[in-house]
């Protein structure tokens, strides 16, 4: 499946994944701060090019689309969670279908799926914004493990989580022993924007609650993925939609290894005392070209959609491959489109 752009195609972005092989910027050696002449978004930021072929697909009867998270599995396909309880398998050259099995809760319920953790031994760590909770699964759906998680975290009434808007991001930290999850937005008495990360220690095979952070999205977004990088780091999405302008999506560079742990503070209120973590914007999405991307209703560019899912496809000295899906919702003026993007940090 070709990305539209007349100079690469996704095959070339990501073959080889699990390797996480050696990154070139496509500029001229010495070419300062734009790493892609041409199709920049920031100086740090080019976009290589996007598809839409998989938007309104079907795959043995499963609807395609949908998409909240991506991650690398370690035969370098890709992993894709719906939130509809919908997990794909995708060819990581070509972005085909390759399987799909449905998840469920406990009681067989349909979960509302966001996060999604790709573990060393097959597993999948995947995240629903329902409770919220993180549950861990074989390949084939089966539900193996269930994380604990606080309660101030869960949803009103239980705690003072916001429907819809807990539990968005899931990533595994290097070394595979610490897991964090992002909440999409505050707690009900947290400042505005103030968003709580939730990790998790894994000792002997079991995920046992860790330290607790609290992250500052700009005014307006939430954020709906997270994503770890090798030095630690953290790569996250910010967004937000307003009605007859379109989507609004950010890129940023976090490090949260000096911030406070906040899971003894009850309440985030700007009076605290307490170190956030730190974030750098590495671009807003509305600046990339548009390469001749075509938008079903109002953007501000009409390459921007829903953008949900976000994962990191390679890796070598401080330059990314990295790969972002927009979640159509099933609406017919929404799109299913994969992002292929070069992310210098």
């Amino acid at each position: 499946m070709r990305l539209r752009n007349v100079r690469t195609v996704l095959a070339t972005a990501t073959a080889g994944l699990a390797a996480a092989t050696c990154l070139t910027a496509a500029g001229p050696a010495g070419a300062g701060t734009n790493i892609q002449t041409g199709h920049a978004c920031s100086p740090s930021v080019a976009i290589q090019g996007f598809s839409d072929a998989l938007d309104k697909t079907t795959y043995q009867g499963t609807y395609v689309g949908n998409f909240s998270a991506l991650a690398v599995d370690r035969n370098g396909d890709l992993a894709a969670v719906s939130d509809r309880s919908s997990l794909f398998t995708l060819d990581g050259e070509t972005l085909q279908p390759k399987s799909v099995v449905q998840l469920a809760d406990e009681s067989g319920a349909a979960l509302d799926s966001e996060g999604l953790v790709a573990d060393r031994d097959g597993t999948r760590l995947i995240s629903s914004e329902t409770e919220p909770s993180v549950r861990r699964y074989s390949r084939d759906g089966k539900i193996l493990d269930r994380l604990p998680v606080p309660g101030s975290l869960q949803v009103a009434p239980a705690g003072r989580g916001v429907s819809n808007g807990t539990f968005e991001g899931l990533t595994l930290l290097p070394g595979g022993r610490t897991l964090l999850a992002s909440m999409e937005y505050a707690l009900s008495g947290d400042s505005t924007g103030t968003v709580r990360w939730q990790t998790w220690q894994r000792h002997h095979g079991t995920f046992e609650l860790g330290a607790q952070y609290a992250y500052q999205a700009d005014t307006g977004l939430g954020v709906p993925e997270v994503t770890a990088l090798p030095d630690g780091r953290i790569l996250v999405l910010e967004r937000g939609f307003t009605a007859g302008v379109g989507n609004t999506v950010r890129l940023y560079l976090a490090d949260p290894r000096r911030a406070t742990d906040t899971s003894g503070i009850d309440t985030l209120t700007g009076q605290n005392g307490v170190r956030l973590v730190k974030k750098t914007l590495l671009a807003d999405i509305v600046n990339c070209p548009s390469l001749g991307a075509t938008a079903k209703q109002p953007q501000p560019n009409p390459l921007l959609d829903n953008i949900e899912g976000m994962t990191v496809t390679g890796w070598s000295k401080g330059r990314l491959k990295v790969l972002l899906v927009s979640d159509d919702n099933q609406n017919a003026v929404q799109t299913t489109r994969f992002y292929d993007l070069r992310v210098r940090i």
